[in-house]
Parts: structure tokens; C-alpha cells; sequence
């Protein structure tokens, strides 16, 4: 630790350090591109897609999924605490969750927060992605690997829901990345109908549905298939400024009434006192805040 001190110190001294921060990472989405500065800590490929670490000054280490930005250590609360906490402190029972996804271990730490679930599984198609996070990555996900609660198996969310029971799940939460490549089925109304069948009555479906400034018609879409399969569905809108546009969605819904409106107030007093942006008054705010041209074309 010391010899890392000193050499931290003399790379200072000598200027290398803000050389090592000196290039620039982008995503590109239709002709607008969203970068940070800093350096690539590793790239690997697997046989699913390239996976890229990259260290900022400004938010910190952040992961890449062929080359689009996924999260970042000081942006990540923004998403997850968004993505988790109007399902899982709504839904009337917290026996036995479910995340597709989710392999850098943010969303898997929100919903551990909670002392009555009692299993959370976890399906990530990829498990480099969760190797890497593990190690690189690991104040996202914390000690959520070491939860005894938590069960991980990597495999194919999409085909996983096609054999899982039904009713067997008080909330599923779809943390995946955008509509294409492994993720790409994750967006169509066959998974979100096997996400209906295996969801309890009294549960709560959540799913990030994309940036309705950068990706509006991808956005726009699923929330309808959703609103179809469910019934009863909702887009809640935030700010996340490492994604494109920095304006994110998630889309909530629920069978028979909208309970994912209403969190329970016993729990939601304990989480909020543990997060950085969700809490109730947030989440009233946040479902209240859709735009009139995007409430105007979810109705038409």
C-alpha cells in the first residue's frame, strides 16, 4: 500500500497522471455521441459481446456493453434505486424475486436492502460480465455475492422464463441492457407475457424501457406491449446523465390495479432512509412527470 502511495505521488510530480486520464470513450447512438475522459482499464470479448471497464475522474469506473455505456460507480444509484424499490416495496410479498440481467450486481444490492425477502434469483446470460464487475467493479454490487439469499445461474433469461413455474415470483425485474444483441428479446410481448404468467396476482413487473428522448419509439413501444400484457402499466421517468440523452424510463406494471403507485409505508420509511434518490415523494413526482407529447402517443 505504501509503494502505491509513493508512486501515485511521483506520477503526480511528474504530470503522468492526467496523461493516464487523457483519452476520451464515446458511445455512439444517431449521430450524437456520449463520452467521459479518462482511460480503459480492460476489454475483454465474450461470446456474446465485447465488455469494457473504463475509469473516469468524473464518475468513477464504469462498465461497457459493446461500447454502450451500462454504468458507472458514481451514476449507478440514479438507475437501480429507480429500477428496484417502486416494485419491491409494493409488491404484497417479498418470498421469492426475480432479475434477468443485472450482472454488475447493483440491482441484486437494492433488493437485499429488504430483511423479509427471502430469495432473489438472478439470470444473467453472460457471466464475464459478472467476473468483471466482481472484480472491478465490485462498490456496485458490494457484498450482494456473498448473500446466502442470492442465487445466480448464468444462462438465457429469455428462454429461462419460457420453462420457469408459474406464479412463482412476487416481482421480476428486467435489468437489461439495450434492445439488441443478447438483450434484444428481452423488448418483445412473448418474454413480457412468460414474465405475466410466472408473476403472482399480487405482484409487481419492472423493467428499464430506454430513453424517451434517444430512443422514443423503442420506449413508446414497450410500455404499450407491457400495458397490453399487463393491464395496468406505468412509465417513471428519471435522470441518468452517463446514458444517452441522460433521460431514462423504467416501466412498472401489475395485475388487476396499480399497486406498484403505492408503496407500503412500513417499508418504503426503512429504504428511503438508505437511498441516495428514490424515496416515495420521488417516485409520486417521477411517475407525474411524463411529457404530454409522449402521454399523447402511448394513447393513441
Amino acid at each position: 500500500m505504501k509503494i502505491h502511495k509513493r508512486l501515485i505521488i511521483l506520477m503526480k510530480q511528474f504530470n503522468f497522471l492526467p496523461k493516464l486520464f487523457n483519452s476520451w470513450k464515446d458511445e455512439y447512438q444517431e449521430d450524437v455521441r456520449y463520452g467521459l475522459k479518462g482511460r480503459t482499464l480492460i476489454e475483454k470479448k465474450s461470446k456474446f459481446q465485447k465488455i469494457t471497464v473504463f475509469e473516469s475522474k468524473r464518475y468513477g469506473k464504469a462498465l461497457l456493453l459493446d461500447d454502450c455505456w451500462m454504468t458507472a460507480e458514481k451514476q449507478e444509484k440514479q438507475y437501480h434505486e429507480c429500477l428496484v424499490h417502486p416494485a419491491l416495496c409494493s409488491s404484497e410479498e417479498l418470498n421469492n424475486i426475480l432479475i434477468i440481467g443485472g450482472g454488475d450486481g447493483g440491482t441484486a444490492r437494492e433488493c437485499l436492502k429488504y430483511k423479509e425477502l427471502k430469495k432473489l434469483k438472478l439470470i444473467e446470460i453472460d457471466e464475464l460480465v459478472i467476473e468483471m464487475s466482481k472484480r472491478y467493479l465490485s462498490e456496485i454490487g458490494c457484498n450482494c455475492w456473498l448473500d446466502p439469499r442470492l442465487d445466480v445461474q448464468s444462462e438465457d433469461g429469455i428462454s429461462w422464463v419460457q420453462k420457469a413455474e408459474e406464479n412463482s415470483f412476487d416481482a421480476i425485474i428486467i435489468d437489461g441492457s439495450d434492445p439488441k444483441g443478447p438483450a434484444k428479446g428481452l423488448f418483445n410481448k412473448k418474454f413480457f407475457q412468460n414474465c405475466r404468467r410466472i408473476l403472482k396476482s399480487n405482484g409487481v413487473f419492472a423493467a428499464q424501457t430506454e430513453s424517451p428522448e434517444a430512443f422514443e419509439k423503442t420506449h413508446i413501444e414497450s410500455v404499450k406491449v407491457i400495458r397490453e400484457v399487463f393491464g395496468k402499466a406505468d412509465p417513471l421517468y428519471g435522470n441518468v446523465p452517463i446514458y444517452p440523452s441522460g433521460w431514462w424510463s423504467w416501466t412498472f406494471a401489475s395485475i388487476g390495479k396499480r399497486r406498484y403507485l403505492y408503496p407500503i409505508n412500513s417499508r418504503a420509511e426503512q429504504i428511503s432512509k438508505t437511498c441516495q434518490f428514490w424515496s416515495p415523494r420521488w417516485q409520486k413526482g417521477s411517475f407525474d412527470s411524463i411529457p404530454a407529447h409522449i402521454e399523447r402517443k402511448l394513447k393513441s
